[in-house]
């Protein structure tokens, strides 16, 4: 009888202990994204892309099932994401967070992931300094510095001599306004003026026409995506600068989902970015179909690519390492991959992505549609603003 009763006592532990793995199993991921608002179309374009990801590659990551925990982060309150973050850690008890559309929202996380030892991959805050600030953040989007150094090198090999530059007035505009004048002086070009915008700004005339007056080759700019980059290209077409000459150089201005209704004032503008649509590779043909079944009639556009490899990154994390942080975060450091952009990687000194910066013209395609073309690759470009933890 007693043996019976400790062969009994010995196969329900076994079986709590199985229950107990099976639970384990499962690894909840917080996504911290605008799901409301005048941003939300930011949420809506990370959720559809990584639902292509989990119908490309199913919910399995290795060992373990992926359960991803979408909270509304909002727009311009960093306490807000704060709030947010602490909830998914505490209340949803995520392993790993990601996400993280404007680098206010990062730079306060930061405290509580170092606290906590949470893996974090930054899909778009595009700050320099952000890695920096917590050994568990890796990010797989792009800095405003990798996007303008080689445009200001590519603008003094076309000849342009004389720029004004226009930024919205935060972090990441001061980046792009910093190492695109300081790139673009070390190859003898001229900054003409340089003007930072009120970020909530929707009123651009005045400051076209003061870049008008003063009659540079060429404008750059760089502006958040959302309803002001649209404006800002259209103050661009109406006042007359395109007209008058002056070549329009910028980041993600002309993002696709602000191309139709852009129309063909956009036609002709350049910019050097990280991905567009229209890149012919086939790992890009296939995303581009699972973004289509997942979501029928969904526009891609650099944020669904950057939910998409970010969602890659998390599988692979989780395929490696499961819920040890620590782990996790080593192998980020080594990872590398085809992406829909093209081919990236980890550099894993800065924990930021090493991708190509493609120069790209709005054009149409052959069924009349308006892209961004790329036809200039600039490869392998790192974040040259990036000073060491």
């Amino acid at each position: 009888m007693n043996g019976t009763i400790r062969t009994l006592a010995a196969a329900g532990a076994a079986l709590a202990l199985t229950a107990g793995a099976a639970l384990s199993d499962t690894i909840k991921v917080g996504v911290l994204a605008p799901f409301s608002g005048p941003m939300a179309v930011w949420g809506e374009q990370f959720k559809t892309a990584m639902d292509a990801y989990v119908a490309q590659h199913g919910k399995q990551a290795g060992a373990h099932t992926v359960e991803f925990v979408f909270k509304d982060a909002g727009y311009g309150n960093p306490e807000v994401a704060r709030s947010v973050a602490q909830e998914l850690l505490v209340k949803d008890k995520v392993g790993y967070l990601a996400g993280f559309v404007f680098t206010p929202d990062a730079l306060a996380v930061a405290p509580l992931i170092n606290r906590s030892k949470t893996p974090t991959v930054i899909f778009n805050a595009g700050l320099s300094e952000i890695p920096a600030k917590s050994p568990y953040f890796v990010r797989v989007g792009f800095t405003l510095p990798q996007m303008a150094v080689p445009m200001a090198e590519w603008a003094r090999k076309q000849g342009i001599g004389k720029v004004a530059v226009a930024v919205s007035d935060f972090g990441p505009g001061l980046d792009a306004e910093k190492a695109f004048g300081d790139a673009f002086r070390s190859k003898g070009g001229e900054i003409t003026d340089s003007i930072r915008m009120p970020l909530n700004t929707t009123d651009f005339a005045p400051f076209m026409q003061r870049i008008k007056a003063a009659k540079p080759d060429a404008l750059f700019t760089f502006l958040p995506a959302g309803p002001a980059t649209y404006a800002f290209v259209k103050a661009y077409a109406e006042n007359g600068l395109a007209a008058a000459g002056i070549r329009f150089l910028g980041t993600g201005e002309t993002d696709e989902t602000n191309l139709k209704a852009l129309g063909d004032s956009a036609l002709g503008l350049i910019t050097a970015y990280f991905y567009s649509p229209a890149h012919e590779s086939p790992a890009n043909a296939e995303f581009l179909a699972k973004l289509e079944a997942a979501h029928p009639g969904g526009i891609a556009n650099f944020a669904s690519a950057e939910a998409y490899d970010g969602t890659h990154m998390v599988y692979e994390m989780i395929k490696a390492a499961g819920a040890d942080p620590d782990k996790a975060m080593a192998f980020a450091k080594t990872m590398r991959w085809e992406s829909p952009r093209g081919p990236v990687s980890i550099d894993p000194a800065s924990r930021h992505v090493t991708q190509n910066v493609y120069i790209r013209v709005v054009d149409k395609d052959p069924s009349g549609k308006l892209i961004n073309r790329e036809f200039e690759t600039i490869p392998a470009q790192t974040d040259p603003s990036w000073k060491g933890n």
